[in-house]
């Protein structure tokens, strides 16, 4: 039997107004903080701001589960959701490379947005 613990957790949370004006003030953000992927729905058709904004806030989560050492890359973490619905975590790179280090081996994570307020929480367990 394989016993597993708790790493870290990170918990966040993203004005969505905020965070839009952020995008529209900021040319090119948008493409440095998220791969294509969590830019696009799967039709093509641009993702809407609200669940964008909780995908920042899970990168946010993430970065603090991991200690919120200097160097993450912000696109070496991609959020994306199942057909069922559950949101998950693929990381790569920097992401990748720290999560290693501290031995994580599985990721929890959960999205929410109401009320103006994108949050999430991200669990790393090893």
């Amino acid at each position: 039997m394989r016993v597993m613990s708790i790493i870290g957790v990170g918990i966040d949370v993203a004005e969505i107004d905020r965070f839009d004006a952020a995008l529209q003030r900021t040319p090119g953000l948008a493409e440095r903080l998220f791969l294509t992927s969590e830019l696009l729905l799967p039709g093509g058709e641009r993702r809407g701001i609200a669940s964008l904004a909780a995908r920042f806030a899970a990168k946010e989560a993430l970065a603090k589960a991991l200690g919120a050492p200097a160097g993450l890359h912000w696109t070496d973490a991609e959020v994306w959701v199942e057909d069922s619905g559950q949101p998950r975590l693929r990381v790569s790179g920097t992401v990748a490379a720290r999560a290693a280090e501290l031995g994580v081996r599985s990721w929890h994570v959960s999205l929410s947005h109401d009320a103006g307020v994108a949050s999430a929480v991200v669990v790393a367990e090893g």
